[in-house]
């Protein structure tokens, strides 16, 4: 059985908006013979007619009203699909997934998102909060399209992990406590610790800058999410080693000895000091080939690099 052809259906409803088939062939780019034999192919599939063609032109049938109502939402749809799927193939429309760490989703991620709305509103990133290991696990399976990873990662031969950004990484101390302008692994050793997880390469690279002065403190409590850990360090629970991670073209506001504060949703008030030697928290873009990602993930991709540095 032959279903309804959308070209006909169109020739129909142009006929019943502008009230001849002279007007419909004009406006459709058709020829005459075509739009009646669009006519009559539809009355002949359907058994019923549609248009009663009077002095005045064609005027649609109680049958021809009916599907010129259901057939304008049809043709609707149908238009709708083609742009989306146009869309999609240039990457402004489709669904892609994304992980990355706590930091980043709360200081740089809505920035991303916000530029990439301005360009590709109908792209939905899904975001997930995983740490580097996993996150490499699961674009390995498939079951990921992009991830946010510390780096140094193991090569990989079935992804590309290109740099992305470059952080320093700095000392956050209690408001109360009587700090250094530069701390060192000698002296934060002797202080209350706060770390990462024992699973994160946020610790492993805070634990390796103390190693290299021969030295292995122990953290009084470990935490995965860093807006915790600054917030016991604000209450003076005690120090922490974490990444810089400003809002792009921002600055930390500064406290009343003139060190800045941390930038956080909660502007907490605590001391930042640099870190002497100076320690480094690269991030990398972590992605199967560009020949195999979808075209809104390559959008979302080349989003992010947008927001790449090595400051």
């Amino acid at each position: 059985m032959r279903h309804l052809n959308l070209d006909q259906l169109r020739t129909l409803v142009t006929i019943a908006d502008l009230g001849t088939f002279a007007a419909a062939s004009q406006a459709l780019h058709l020829a005459p013979p075509t739009v009646s034999l669009h006519i009559r192919e539809l009355e002949q599939r359907l058994g019923a007619s549609l248009l009663e063609r009077g002095s005045r032109g064609a005027v649609p049938t109680a049958a021809g009203a009916l599907l010129v109502e259901r057939g304008r939402r049809l043709l609707k749809d149908a238009d709708d699909a083609e742009e989306q799927v146009r869309r999609s193939a240039h990457g402004l429309a489709g669904k892609v997934s994304l992980a990355t760490s706590t930091g980043v989703l709360v200081y740089l991620l809505p920035h991303v998102l916000a530029r990439l709305a301005e360009r590709a509103p109908e792209i939905d990133v899904e975001v997930s909060i995983l740490g580097s290991i996993e996150t490499v696990g699961r674009l390995r399976a498939r079951t990921l399209d992009l991830g946010i990873v510390a780096m140094p990662q193991p090569a990989e031969s079935e992804l590309v992990l290109s740099p992305w950004r470059r952080d320093l990484m700095l000392a956050f101390i209690p408001p109360g406590w009587d700090a250094p302008e530069v701390v060192t692994p000698d002296w934060l050793a002797e202080r209350p610790m706060i770390a990462n997880g024992s699973a994160t390469l946020t610790q492993k690279l805070a634990l390796g800058w103390f190693a290299r002065a021969g030295l292995q403190p122990r953290a009084r409590i470990e935490l995965n999410y860093n807006e915790a850990i600054k917030s016991l360090v604000s209450a003076g629970y005690g120090a922490a080693v974490l990444p810089a991670e400003w809002v792009p073209d921002g600055a930390p506001a500064l406290g009343p000895d003139g060190m800045p504060l941390a930038h956080s949703p909660s502007n907490m008030p605590m001391q930042l000091r640099p870190l002497d030697p100076p320690l480094p928290r690269e991030l990398a873009l972590a992605h199967r080939p560009e020949g195999q990602l979808d075209a809104a993930t390559r959008q979302v991709l080349e989003t992010l690099r947008g927001f790449a540095s090595v400051a």
